[in-house]
């Protein structure tokens, strides 16, 4: 039946013909498909968003200053965002993940649109909840979200990390600190499958730790037994332990951030791994690749998680030129029968694409290689079906023939 708003109601109308995605249930509406808004509305407001003869789409949150420029929250007439949808979500979200993670105490408890709460990233780590607010309807419901969430998973402490540069593209400023509870002091230490890690909540990347990737790391460590590894971009050493862990024969661990390789070196420690088969570079991966290659340098295994090189489709030309890069000079780095487990964390990235990027990399470096797995987030980092932009990390482990 079609169902229309009042005539009260703040809308955002569609141009004619531009329904199609929110009839997909797609959350997002960009700016050049709108019409026109009728009513006063403040960022972060409720609107209905109509198609163009009236007909009611959804409930989204109004983001004046963005290109999408609203986020939907609903697409029942009758479920209007308020204080007690916002709390059902939060609540829903952490019960969806009961017992995901039962040998971690960190794991991701809300993951934005995928939990019907867009704009808002928490994650838990241990006894402190990292909350990351992205989008003005989260913004403004921000005190709601925090209080659902501390009620929802037993949290006492909460810091925010609302740094990421999408705020600035929604007009928003830059907001860290204290929310609730105790002010982290140095490091946090989570438990992830036996391994300890120091995670720094406070400065580190994204909310400190990259919790996408736990099964990623296991997968990964149970393959590296008596083998030579280099794990690149290695951050804080997630893969660079579970090699350890895994009896790796020997690590080396390249990043460009000081402060990152010394968080990771204290990781090994606090495990009680074997520094002795270690080595660290302090150095930019793309240019080390290539010297590790004039040295003559080789290895049985090579990780590549780089950092988000294209945030969005507009990027991906360029962003396309770097994957390429480092996968052909770690290819050419890999001994016979040597594995590369190679990621891609960028939404403007498919998986489809990324593995033409790869193919062509190896096509370069006139090697041939299988896939012997395909690498996805882990399951507390769910996507929606109709919401593909959701699936950021993908990657593949290779072996080369």
């Amino acid at each position: 039946m079609t169902q229309h708003v009042s005539s009260a109601v703040p809308a955002l109308t569609l141009k004619a013909g531009r329904e199609k995605s929110l009839l997909r249930r797609h959350p997002w509406v960009f700016s050049g498909a709108v019409a026109h808004l009728r009513g006063d509305v403040a960022s972060g407001g409720n609107v209905a968003v109509c198609a163009s003869d009236g007909r009611f789409l959804a409930w989204a949150a109004l983001s004046p200053a963005s290109q999408i420029r609203a986020r939907v929250w609903s697409f029942d007439v009758q479920e209007v965002p308020d204080e007690a949808l916002l709390r059902s979500r939060v609540a829903a979200a952490v019960a969806r993940r009961a017992g995901m993670a039962a040998d971690c105490d960190a794991l991701r408890v809300v993951h934005a649109e995928a939990d019907g709460l867009p704009g808002l990233i928490a994650d838990r780590y241990a006894d402190t909840l990292v909350v990351q607010i992205t989008s003005s309807g989260a913004e403004r419901w921000r005190d709601v979200l925090v209080a659902a969430l501390r009620e929802a998973t037993g949290c006492a402490n909460v810091f925010e990390r609302s740094d990421a540069d999408v705020r600035a593209l929604e007009g928003l400023p830059v907001r860290i600190g204290v929310l609730a509870g105790a002010v982290p002091h140095g490091q946090l230490v989570i438990n992830e499958r036996g391994l300890r890690y120091r995670v720094d909540v406070a400065t580190g990347q994204k909310t400190g730790f990259f919790l996408d990737q736990r099964d990623n790391r296991t997968a990964v460590g149970a393959l590296c037994r008596d083998r030579d590894v280099l794990n690149c971009f290695c951050y804080t050493g997630g893969f660079t332990l579970s090699a350890l862990a895994g009896g790796a024969r020997s690590v080396m661990s390249v990043d460009s951030s000081a402060g990152a390789l010394e968080l990771a070196q204290q990781n090994v420690v606090l495990n009680g791994l074997d520094g002795v088969r270690t080595e660290w570079a302090d150095a930019d991966v793309f240019r080390y690749l290539r010297d590790l290659r004039a040295e003559g340098k080789t290895f049985d295994f090579i990780v590549l998680d780089p950092p988000k090189f294209a945030p969005t489709s507009k990027d991906a030309e360029r962003a396309a030129r770097g994957y390429k890069d480092i996968n052909l000079n770690a290819m050419r780095l890999l001994r016979p029968g040597g594995m590369l487990a190679t990621f891609s964390c960028s939404s403007g990235i498919s998986a489809d694409l990324f593995q033409k990027i790869v193919a062509g990399a190896a096509a370069d470096a006139g090697l041939s290689f299988g896939i012997e797995q395909r690498f996805f987030a882990a399951p507390d980092h769910p996507v929606l079906m109709e919401f593909p932009e959701g699936e950021y990390l993908k990657g593949l482990l290779l072996a080369r023939r």
